[in-house]
């Protein structure tokens, strides 16, 4: 198989390198409305938790965790929001096929905090209902399932292609 622009190595049989980066940047934010709402979401709600009589009379254990948490939420949006903020101040230079690797980066890098975001947020919750073992070892397991979900399994079905060709 050729890596042509056509190639289907490179995209769809039917399109050309251009159209490839169009569709790809397209895709691209698609995901990233998704990650950004729920995102941006969390953040706000871990804004007010502050402001909570209750929450300021916590322990320092649990004031590290939604501190992690918060700058955690807070990079995930900035990640999230970084590759619209590129297209703006890159708009129209013809660089798309240069953004977009990065942009891609940027994504997984937001993904990895938000797994860490919503984590803390599960810990913080869940060691109020649960024994502090216990809301750890939930937590443990949350952290297990989202690396098998989000990374190992694509990474697995990446591999298994790749052996394919």
């Amino acid at each position: 198989m050729t890596n042509s622009p056509r190639s289907p190595r490179y995209g769809r049989p039917d399109e050309d390198a251009g159209e490839r980066l169009d569709r790809q940047w397209n895709e691209l934010l698609q995901e990233l409305r998704l990650a950004q709402t729920g995102t941006q979401i969390l953040f706000a709600f871990l804004l007010s938790i502050a402001f909570q009589t209750r929450f300021q009379d916590a322990d320092s254990f649990t004031h590290d965790v939604y501190a992690v948490t918060l700058i955690a939420s807070a990079l995930a949006v900035c990640l999230f929001l970084a590759p619209v903020s590129f297209h703006r101040i890159i708009y129209r230079q013809k660089l798309r096929d240069r953004m977009l690797p990065i942009a891609n980066r940027m994504t997984i890098g937001g993904m990895l905090l938000l797994i860490v975001a919503i984590a803390g947020g599960v810990l913080l919750a869940a060691d109020v209902v649960l024994s502090r073992p216990v809301a750890i070892i939930v937590v443990a397991v949350v952290l297990l399932l989202f690396a098998l979900f989000w990374y190992v399994v694509p990474a697995w079905v990446r591999r298994t292609n790749a052996d394919e060709e």
